[in-house]
Order: C-alpha cells, then sequence, then structure tokens
C-alpha cells in the first residue's frame, strides 16, 4: 500500500524551509515518523506529500546554556534520558521521555513530534509546561517564540502556521531550591496511554513553597495547569494536610472524560492521589530518578549527531545483512514492507503495524526500531540488520542458541523482534540486570505469554559471555 506519492528529503534547513513553503498546508512533515506513520497507516490526515528533515543535523542536538537547556526539533526521547543536564535540570522532561513508548520508540521519536501532535494525553507536554518552557518557531519569513502554554488553542491545533517548522525547544532550567518531577498512571508499565498524568515544579524558600507549577495532562482536551492547588500552596509547609488539599483542589479544577481507560470519576479521584504523592516525594528532598542513572536506550548507533541526509532519487539504497541492497520499489512503503516485500526479508513480522508489539524490530544505523514505523526512504543510505542477519554465518548468535536451550521459543511469530531488541541491549550492556532485559523486551509483545523463559534466555546468554 501506498502511504504517499511523493518522498522530498531536504539535505539543508535553508531547502527544508522553501519545500515547506512551497508545500504549505498540502505536505505531511516527518522527522522520527512514530505518530505519522500510525495515522497515514489508519488513514488519518492523508497526504500525498512527505517532506523529510531527519537528516538535518542543525537540528540534531541537546545544549546545556547554563540558565537554559535547549533541545533542536530533532533531539528524541533517548537523547533526553541519555543527557545528564536534562536529568539533573529538567528531570521532569527526562521522566516522560522514559514513559514514552518502549525503547524501540524512544530511539526515533522526537520532543518536537511529540508537542505537535498535541494529543492531551502526550507524555512530554505537560512537564514542559510545568517547566513553562518556549517553542521557537521558524519559516522562510524569520523566526517566533511561542510560550508552550499558548501552543495549544484547542484539541489537537497548535499555533504552528502552515509554512513553519519547529526549531528549537527551550527550557528553563530547575534552579537549586527548585524540586520537580512526573508522574503517570497507565494500564501497564509501558507502551501505555495516559490515563491521567501531572507534573510538579515547586520553588522553595527553606521549607516553605514560595511558588509552583503543576500542570495536568489527559483530563482537559489540552494540558491544563492547576490554579486553585497552585495559588494554595504557596506559603504553606509540605505537610500532610497541605499535600490532600492541593490534591483535592486540583481535582476540583478538572472536567475529564469517560473513556475506555477510565471514568471522569475515577480520573478525579486518581488525581487528587497522584498530586498528594507527588507533594510528599517533594517534601521528603531532592528527587533522584534511579531509572536515569544509566538508562537503557537501545541504542549503539553514530551518537546524538545522526546521520546527514544525502539526496533522495526514488530507490533506497542500503547495506543490508552486510550486503547492498537496491529497493527501487520501497519508496511509497515503510520499511517493514520494502524488507519483506523488496528485500524478500520475511523473518521481520508484522504484528500489530502501530509500534505496539515490537514483531518487526530491526537495526537501523545501529538503533533498534519498530520498522513498521520507519519510512524505507529513510533507510536510504544506511546499514540494516534484520533477524536473517543475526547469526554469524552458519554460526547463531549466543541468544539464539540460549533461546533454543532454555525453551524460550513458541509459536515463534514474536521471536524475531525479541532476538533483536534482547541482542541490541546484550551489545550495548553485556551483564544487563533482570531490571534492564524487562526494560529492553518491554516494546515487545508475547501472544503465547512466555516471558520468563525469554527473560531467562537473555540473562542465561550474558552469563555465558
Amino acid at each position: 500500500m501506498a502511504l504517499w506519492q511523493t518522498y522530498l528529503r531536504p539535505t539543508t534547513l535553508a531547502d527544508a524551509l522553501a519545500l515547506v513553503a512551497q508545500h504549505a498546508g498540502r505536505a505531511r512533515i516527518v522527522a522520527g515518523g512514530t505518530d505519522l506513520l500510525v495515522e497515514l497507516s489508519r488513514g488519518q490526515n492523508p497526504t500525498g506529500t512527505v517532506i523529510d528533515i531527519s537528516g538535518l543535523r542543525a537540528l540534531k542536538y541537546v545544549r546545556d546554556d547554563g540558565d537554559v537547556i535547549r533541545l533542536g526539533a530533532l533531539a528524541t526521547h533517548n537523547d533526553v534520558v541519555a543527557s545528564a543536564a536534562c536529568v539533573a535540570r529538567a528531570l521532569p522532561l527526562a521522566q516522560a521521555c522514559w514513559e514514552v513508548g518502549a525503547p524501540q520508540l524512544r530511539t526515533r521519536g522526537t520532543v518536537a513530534g511529540n508537542l505537535v501532535t498535541a494529543s492531551p494525553a502526550n507524555d512530554t507536554i505537560t512537564p514542559l509546561v510545568a517547566l513553562a518552557a518556549d517553542v521557537v518557531l521558524i519559516s522562510t519569513g524569520g523566526e517566533r517564540v511561542v510560550p508552550l502554554a499558548e501552543f495549544y488553542p484547542g484539541f489537537r491545533r497548535t499555533a504552528l502556521r502552515p509554512d513553519e517548522l519547529v526549531r528549537e525547544v527551550r527550557i528553563p532550567a530547575l534552579a537549586p531550591n527548585q524540586r520537580g518531577l512526573f508522574l503517570k498512571l497507565g494500564l501497564r508499565r509501558a507502551q501505555a496511554i495516559s490515563v491521567i498524568d501531572a507534573a510538579l515544579v515547586v520553588t522553595l524558600d527553606g521549607e516553605r513553597v514560595s511558588d509552583a507549577r503543576i500542570a495536568l495532562g489527559a483530563v482537559a482536551p489540552t494540558i491544563v495547569r492547576a490554579p486553585a492547588a497552585e495559588a494554595y500552596l504557596v506559603g504553606k509547609f509540605l505537610d500532610a494536610d497541605t499535600r490532600e488539599t492541593a490534591g483535592r483542589l486540583a481535582a476540583e479544577g478538572v472536567t475529564p472524560i469517560d473513556d475506555l481507560r477510565g471514568s471522569a470519576a475515577y480520573r478525579r479521584a486518581a488525581l487528587a492521589n497522584l498530586i498528594a504523592h507527588g507533594l510528599d516525594r517533594i517534601a521528603a528532598g531532592p528527587i533522584r530518578d534511579d531509572r536515569l542513572t544509566a538508562p537503557v536506550l537501545l541504542d549503539t548507533g553514530p551518537g546524538a549527531t545522526g546521520r546527514a541526509a544525502r539526496p533522495f532519487d526514488g530507490t533506497v539504497r542500503a547495506v543490508v545483512n552486510d550486503r547492498p541492497v537496491n529497493m527501487p520499489g520501497a519508496a511509497t512503503k515503510t520499511l517493514l514492507d520494502a524488507l519483506r516485500e523488496d528485500a524478500g526479508l520475511t523473518g521481520t513480522k508484522e504484528g500489530c503495524a502501530e509500534g505496539e508489539c515490537g514483531a518487526c524490530t530491526v537495526w537501523l544505523d545501529g538503533q533498534a526500531v519498530m520498522a513498521c514505523l520507519v519510512p524505507a526512504p529513510q533507510a536510504d543510505g544506511t546499514v540494516v540488520t534484520t533477524i536473517e542477519g543475526l547469526a554469524d554465518g552458519a554460526e547463531l548468535h549466543p541468544l539464539q542458541r540460549s533461546f533454543i536451550r532454555r525453551g524460550a521459543v513458541q509459536c515463534g511469530f514474536c521471536i524475531p523482534g525479541m532476538l533483536m531488541a534482547g541482542a541490541k541491549l546484550l551489545a550495548e550492556r553485556p551483564a544487563p540486570a533482570e531490571a534492564d532485559v524487562r526494560v529492553a523486551l518491554s516494546g515487545n509483545l508475547c501472544r503465547c505469554t512466555g516471558y520468563r523463559k525469554i527473560l531467562d534466555a537473555v540473562l542465561d546468554a550474558a552469563a555465558a559471555r
């Protein structure tokens, strides 16, 4: 199925802005693609033209400028999680990035893309509102800076004009007397859309609150603040009564909906407890999140700079499993379909086609990715490894041998993705703890529910090495 007709890949920011202006309102922009590919596969907001900005190195950065942390438009969730500055002085954002999807999505999904998608349940918007971030927008006519709090005029709407791109997100760094955190309630530990989420940034004068910013997600058409709770906290000690009252005031100020993930009444009750819990953690002292000390990234690729774009002539040319492959018919497909239909590599499976199951996990320039959410032209000029290339000739990969030894293969449908995620973990971290394995495989679903043997097989392969 052709998801688009014309695929444009500018090699400079100036060229990209000219194309966006030329096709204003008639083209879709793709960077990580983790939201766009889902929409296009569902037939939502279809387009004939895609403008791919993923190779614009000028937009790929995380910079610590002292009082401000700057994220380029191509900064991924992994880039934020791996940034010591973000973890230390923009912790709510780093925590939210860790909660996004699964490792294979965090390698590619961008913070800017999450903002532009504009869902009230998107994890990164809430902390950025609490942190008082700004969005820098750019067009051929110049730049403008929009406070994120003013970026969303309504449900799924943004202030982004048809001829503009996001260039940068600017985040005021937390001061020594500020504490912040992000909290999320989902129906599972990974790959979960928020039932509710919240970000808190509290400024302290000694043990009293001098300022509070509380942002709430999935409780209104846009991310909202909790002004009554914020005003109440000023001048207060964070004792138990204060925390409980602030939670109640926050819950009373929202009008959530009933949906499949929870009723409005449940959301209000949960929100009151979530805010009280967050304030309890803030009152206990400086916030530390051990999950971000040495996060599993499933990424041994070229690093934060990424690969520069090259002109795309309609044929996808890549090194696949150590051999050159040309795919002239792949320009309108996902990487998953290109590998199966054009390269003849059917080991990579389609389970959901929406990045939910991990069955299509492959390595793209050293990153574990969901092939169903990668436009095939983004593989042009890259190195791709599929399950067929995991073995070293006739010698199975140690993890493959361990899966056999441990009896971890059941129906076998999910196993290619499990192996590719697990093997990338072992390449990144030769001696993982079980918690690391759980994170690495959190984006992979087993329909036969054979997780225990799969976990044991990864740990066994690590021990054998």
